[in-house]
């Protein structure tokens, strides 16, 4: 393959320290290269530095003559002043960029919602950097460097971006390096990793699973100071294969190596025990909303919402922004007040969020960290062992130096950890997390996730990353016009289903502009094919609404039986398990379906 550009011999040094020493690289025509490691180690550095945006200290970077470059950098800030459309297309006439089958493609996946005629001045945060985005990807670049370009998309956007990049360039042309937290997106987009650590760059075939599963072989043959990172990274592994078929299916890594290294590795969640001791704290009364319904004036937000919270639940929330998530969360934690039906609370119910704001610390971001954890119980019950603050503080990536440091001086990514530990050190039984991933790499979200394991109690999750949503929670639910659906394809439904809602709603003008053509009927499949399969589709997703039916039922008789009663209980276990395992099936079955329809 034709090279593209690389880095020879690169040195960097900052005022404190150094962040690279001798290091080179090279990207060649068809690499899709994900950048993962820690925060602070130099990956928006070292894209800085191929990107010609930065100079090294020593050493040189080489690009191929007439290779044009496209960048999304954190740090670029755009002109207040001009208008959306002006920063995407500049003053082409409409009829020209319109008529461009890239520029309609980005701006239907990147700027709903947001005017065409607005000043960038008037558009939030998170707007303005979809407009960057676009910016970038409607050029006709050789090379493109994007950092975080997930950041404040939807899980619908990050969907549409992984789709874009994949078929940007014919295969084998082009070249991607990505910085992104997002591992779903990683493992969709990179053919290969760069982990970045200690002042090198060290290269790994595949996406994020495939990275993993080579780390964990790398961490084995290291030295004993590298077991903790090498059980945790067995134990992501381990997920990964038992997870979501569309995921595991894929052949990015050797499957006979990854089934030898999880052969004795437990499952992520002791699902059973947790229910128990969920059970056990909170009764089998948590949180009912009762054809529950929230209006502000005449907007309704949300309306004829009917959900029995269950003890030890783990359910993840979807919705587009302004779905009503947030007042969700507030009608279960007590903060938004319905407008109809009525809201129930067990008397046991100790509710704690995490959230964006990071509240906890606010009081006490002038004290150290050792100050605040010391005033907390000495001991936390973790995955049925007991273990010490300290040492959790450990799990979440804290050194014994980082103890004394004063809270406001800590990272975005060290707050948040904190937070996390002091939320789980108060030992609630409801547990909400709202966007708990900002500012965390990817070894950190593996930390917290792994605490996570051991919650036992009820966990919902609101979050746009993907590959959390479906690591830590159980099922899922939606926010969609105002109503709440289960959702027991997951994601893929989610998705299915808004790209319904959007092929129904009525086209604006800039839509118009966008759309591209009709979906055609999936290939290889007759009229009677279709048909059959479309059938089948509906038979297994009613089949899936009554295993959930059961579940719900089960949870409840295991939640009001004689807790003494250790024969029934098992009796009961065991059924609850064939319904669940049947019920996997049906969503095995019903994946196989919706990607045979979506051709």
């Amino acid at each position: 393959m034709a090279h593209l550009l690389g880095a020879e011999a690169l040195h960097l040094e900052f005022p404190t320290r150094v962040i690279f020493d001798s290091v080179t690289i090279g990207v060649d025509e068809g690499d899709r290269i994900g950048i993962v490691g820690r925060n602070g180690d130099g990956k928006s550095t070292l894209m800085r530095l191929l990107a010609g945006r930065i100079q090294p200290d020593d050493g040189r970077v080489t690009v191929r003559k007439g290779t044009t470059i496209g960048m999304l950098d954190q740090a670029d800030e755009l002109d207040g002043s001009i208008v959306v459309g002006e920063s995407i297309v500049g003053d082409r006439p409409e009829y020209e960029w319109a008529g461009d089958a890239r520029i309609r493609d980005v701006i239907a996946g990147l700027l709903g919602g947001i005017p065409w005629d607005a000043t960038l001045g008037e558009l939030s945060g998170g707007q303005r950097r979809r407009v960057a985005l676009a910016k970038v990807l409607v050029g006709d670049w050789d090379v493109l460097f994007l950092d975080e370009p997930t950041n404040h998309l939807d899980v619908e956007g990050v969907a549409w971006l992984a789709e874009h990049l994949k078929r940007r360039w014919p295969a084998g042309q082009g070249g991607l390096l990505t910085v992104t937290h997002d591992r779903w997106f990683l493992d969709e987009v990179a053919t290969a990793t760069w982990e970045v650590h200690d002042r090198l760059i060290e290269p790994f075939e595949g996406g994020y699973a495939a990275y993993v599963l080579q780390r964990v072989e790398r961490d084995r043959q290291a030295a004993t100071i590298e077991a903790k990172r090498q059980n945790l990274m067995k134990k992501e592994l381990a997920w990964l294969r038992r997870g979501a078929p569309a995921r595991t299916s894929k052949p990015k890594f050797r499957i006979d190596a990854a089934n030898e290294l999880i052969a004795n590795e437990p499952p992520p969640r002791d699902t059973v025990s947790l229910q128990s001791m969920a059970m056990q704290r909170l009764g089998k009364d948590v949180v009912d909303l009762l054809d529950v319904g929230v209006s502000y004036g005449d907007k309704t937000v949300l309306h004829e919402i009917e959900w029995r919270i269950a003890p030890g639940e783990r359910t993840g929330i979807l919705g587009v922004n302004g779905a009503g998530k947030s007042t969700l969360l507030g009608l279960i934690a007590g903060s938004v007040q319905p407008t109809e039906g009525r809201v129930k609370r067990g008397k046991t119910v100790k509710i704690a969020i995490l959230d964006q704001q990071l509240r906890e610390l606010a009081e006490v971001a002038h004290e150290p960290v050792r100050v605040v954890i010391g005033r907390q119980k000495t001991s936390y019950v973790a995955g049925g062992k007991e273990v010490t603050p300290g040492q959790l503080l450990e799990r979440l990536g804290f050194d014994s130096a980082q103890l004394s440091t004063p809270i406001k001086d800590l990272s975005g990514g060290q707050k948040r950890r904190l937070q996390l530990l002091l939320i789980l050190l108060d030992e609630p039984n409801v547990l909400i997390l709202d966007e708990p991933t900002n500012d965390l790499d990817t070894d950190m979200l593996a930390a917290m996730e792994d605490l996570l394991d051991s919650f036992p109690g009820t966990l919902l999750v609101v979050s746009h990353d993907r590959y959390l949503l479906e690591r830590v929670t159980d099922q899922q639910y939606a926010v969609l016009d105002g109503g709440l659906r289960h959702l027991p394809g997951g994601v893929d439904e989610y998705l299915r289903l808004r790209r319904q809602a959007d092929a129904a709603a009525p086209a604006t003008p800039l839509a118009s502009a966008a759309a591209s053509a009709p979906p055609s009927k999936p290939a290889g499949l007759s009229g009677a094919e279709l048909r059959n399969a479309q059938k089948e589709l509906a038979s297994v997703e009613r089949k899936l609404e009554k295993s959930g039916q059961k579940v719900e039922a089960l949870h409840a008789r295991m939640a009001e039986h004689d807790q003494s009663d250790f024969e029934g209980l098992g009796a009961l276990t065991a059924e609850l398990a064939q319904v669940e395992a049947d019920a996997a099936a049906l969503e095995t079955r019903w994946l196989e379906l919706t990607e045979l329809l979506e051709g």
